[in-house]
């Protein structure tokens, strides 16, 4: 009974490691975003990322024409102009609606999108956290991924196909004092991932993937200098490209780590 799903599965895997992707990233100018934009790049995938630092993207930018160049997969001889990055403000309802056009006219529409742009609160009991913290926090990592979902999605389910990546935490799916916002608004992206998945037609799929711990800035911020202990973005972003290019319709709604 279970033969034909496993020959399905096999054979898209197989088609997802030869075929050349493109792969939207948010929060693309550091930590995670950035190490995995660039081993992207390296595999020859075109590159499509936002972020709000105007000038970390210029220097991206550069970064991710060197290592198309290098890839041996990359038949195009100019890579200056492979991969798009864009100044954008994902809890901006406006701003990712602008993105979503510019997109779909400079690069068409994503195969791959991994919604990765997120923050943390500093390390405090939840009612001294501030308002205003707060609210960043929820807004950058949860209703960042409602709009980045509610302008993508559709352009997805006309294009018949897409894989949508909602990064998550250890701490949406368990929780640690001093972090209540952060654990609060991965726990959402857990039940909106779930839910989103029951919503797609076949041919698009979403996932929550916990990508582990690593030494991000956010990791320094709660962890200190005890954070040098964990793997480098730069260490995990091959194992994470992997996984996430062979990611299939089969694991529509699943949460998944890296």
């Amino acid at each position: 009974m279970t033969v034909t799903p496993t020959l399905d599965l096999g054979a898209m895997n197989v088609l997802n490691r030869a075929t050349h992707r493109t792969v939207l990233i948010t929060g693309v100018s550091k930590g995670l975003g950035k190490a995995l934009a660039l081993e992207m790049a390296k595999r020859g995938h075109t590159v499509i990322g936002c972020s709000r630092s105007r000038d970390k993207l210029n220097s991206l930018q550069a970064e991710l024409s060197s290592a198309s160049s290098s890839s041996q997969s990359d038949s195009n001889p100019s890579s200056s102009d492979k991969h798009l990055l864009m100044d954008v403000d994902v809890k901006s309802n406006s701003s990712v609606e602008e993105f979503a056009r510019a997109v779909m006219e400079k690069k068409g529409v994503p195969d791959i999108i991994v919604n990765n742009a997120g923050t943390i609160n500093k390390n405090n009991r939840l009612w001294e956290v501030p308002v205003e913290e707060f609210d960043t926090v929820i807004d950058t990592n949860v209703k960042g991924i409602a709009n980045m979902l509610r302008h993508f999605i559709p352009l997805m389910i006309e294009n018949k196909q897409g894989i949508i990546v909602n990064l998550s935490s250890g701490w949406g799916r368990s929780a640690a004092a001093q972090v209540a916002p952060y654990c609060a608004s991965k726990w959402a992206v857990e039940g909106l991932t779930r839910s989103v998945a029951k919503e797609l037609p076949n041919g698009v799929a979403i996932v929550a993937l916990n990508p582990g711990v690593i030494n991000t800035d956010m990791l320094a911020s709660c962890f200190g200098s005890s954070a040098s202990l964990y793997q480098t973005p730069e260490s995990w972003a091959p194992k994470a490209a992997t996984m996430i290019l062979n990611l299939t319709m089969a694991d529509n709604g699943a949460s998944l780590s890296v």
